[in-house]
């Protein structure tokens, strides 16, 4: 029985031995492959030669230099293919031409093409309030030059008039009627009576008047500094403002 267990140990001890062999041969067939397909592959490791003359690899994942090109060119494709949006203009013509016919003769005569046309498309849309009466008001001050914007609260008592009537308040809008937070209050002309405006009414009128105000100066021959273009690119600046406000879009000073 013991001769027996000796012969079966030998005889295992040969199979394990000769199944190691395979597992090394199996082993340097698979290290044989992995260098084949390395070499071969657009994503191969950087190599260093050892001072022996043998090589190895590295450790990690680089990227040489065909891989690298051909990548930034994929990139490149794709720039190509993304639209790149920028801010454009163009003149439309038609407003050019007016602008300039006017500017030759300039006038504030709401009558005249140019001035008609902004009228219609902006000015009257942008000072359109539920209190139409006073929107009017509000408009023949702004064009007559005598409209007057204040904070509520920063003038000395001293120089508000005893007779002097306050329209809407710190909580109501005298243009809208509505209940708003009204930091700014106006008055037309001449007249003792202050109005509380809301910061969308009061940017709607500054907006408005931020437009006379640049025309008023054309007339008068105080834009010096910019050409034809320039001033009527300056137009259409005020202009687009004038729209943002009539659509509800403003700024609040806080």
């Amino acid at each position: 029985m013991v001769r027996e267990a000796n012969v079966k140990q030998a005889t295992a001890e040969k199979q394990l031995k000769e199944a190691q062999g395979k597992i090394d041969v199996l082993q340097a067939e698979v290290a044989a492959l992995k260098t084949l397909v390395l070499s071969s592959s657009p994503t191969s490791p950087t190599q260093e030669p050892l001072p022996g003359g043998k090589a190895h690899f590295k450790k990690g994942h680089t990227r040489n230099k065909s891989t690298s090109s051909a990548m930034s060119g994929s990139h490149q494709d794709l720039s190509v293919i993304q639209p790149i949006v920028k801010d454009c203009k163009e003149a439309d013509l038609s407003l050019y031409n007016e602008f300039r016919s006017w500017k030759d003769e300039p006038t504030m005569d709401r009558t005249c093409p140019f001035l008609d046309k902004i009228y219609q498309e902006d000015i009257f849309p942008c000072l359109t309030f539920s209190k139409s009466e006073l929107a009017s008001a509000v408009l023949e001050a702004v064009e007559n030059n005598t409209l007057s914007i204040e904070p509520v609260g920063l003038q000395p008592v001293r120089f508000v008039k005893a007779s002097a009537v306050e329209c809407g308040g710190p909580k109501k809008c005298a243009l809208t009627g509505q209940s708003k937070s009204c930091k700014h209050r106006i008055k037309l002309g001449d007249s003792s009576n202050y109005y509380y405006i809301s910061p969308f009414c009061r940017y709607r009128i500054t907006s408005v008047c931020n437009f006379f105000t640049y025309i008023r100066y054309i007339q008068q021959g105080l834009v010096k500094q910019q050409d034809v273009d320039q001033m009527f690119w300056e137009v259409m600046q005020l202009r687009k403002e004038m729209s943002l406000a009539k659509l509800g879009y403003f700024k609040e000073e806080l």
